[in-house]
């Protein structure tokens, strides 16, 4: 096994190998604007570091968010556009999932709450029991409106530290942004206990954008090419 992780669904331009038994390398770069001219960069470090080649990979794992739309598709348009090329699965991980992976590495245990950035003064969270099981569906809210409901819940993320009034402690030394690391080794481990997308261990490679994307087709559109 040779899982190659890809998540941009945060601020995290991050990008993993894992061999099935731990995590070879990693590179990840916070940069919330750049993206789609990181990632692949992001991809040949790894490969050189750990000394494969693409054509090593038998998997790729994606965060499928949520995130902001943006940034979001960047990651799993690469994911997709590799698969294709090297007849290999896609494994989609909700992002959050991801976080809440490594804040278990970092030593939490549950419950606790995981939120991320969704801008216009949003966040996108969940609900954990432990580091591996969610409770709730990812959701985009405003912290206020569910502050009661989190109060009492340490979190983590870059949404708890941007809102702490909104959120109960963040403990120090749990992550910020998404790691793909994480994601790659939850990835693992669900695949080596035979979980799949119909077991409910993976998501469909498709985008949990979970609100509309900010440019639309305006109202009154007038065709004004000839016909």
């Amino acid at each position: 096994m040779l899982l190659l992780a890809l998540d941009t669904a945060t601020p995290a331009v991050t990008a993993a190998l894992h061999d099935g038994t731990e995590v070879i390398a990693e590179s990840t770069r916070v940069d919330a604007r750049r993206h789609g001219e990181l990632l692949l960069p992001a991809v040949d470090r790894v490969l050189a570091e750990a000394g494969r080649r693409l054509g090593d990979v038998t998997g790729i794992v994606v965060g499928v968010g949520p995130g902001p739309y943006t940034g979001l598709r960047v990651g799993l348009v690469t994911a997709a556009t590799f698969a294709a090329a090297l007849d290999v699965p896609v494994h989609g991980l909700c992002t959050l999932d991801g976080i809440a992976y490594a804040a278990g590495r970092a030593g939490l245990t549950g419950p606790f709450a995981v939120a991320t950035d969704a801008r216009r003064k949003e966040v996108y969270w969940a609900r954990y029991d432990s580091p591996r099981e969610r409770v709730t569906e990812p959701a985009v809210d405003r912290p206020a409106d569910i502050a009661e409901r989190l109060a009492d819940l340490p979190a983590v993320g870059a949404g708890a530290l941007l809102y702490p009034d909104a959120f109960g402690e963040v403990p120090p030394g749990m992550p910020e942004h998404q790691s793909a690391g994480a994601l790659a080794a939850l990835a693992a481990e669900r695949l080596a206990a035979g979980e799949t997308v119909e077991s409910g261990g993976f998501l469909p490679d498709r985008p949990l954008y979970l609100r509309r994307p900010d440019a639309q087709v305006p109202a009154n559109y007038k065709v004004v090419t000839p016909s």
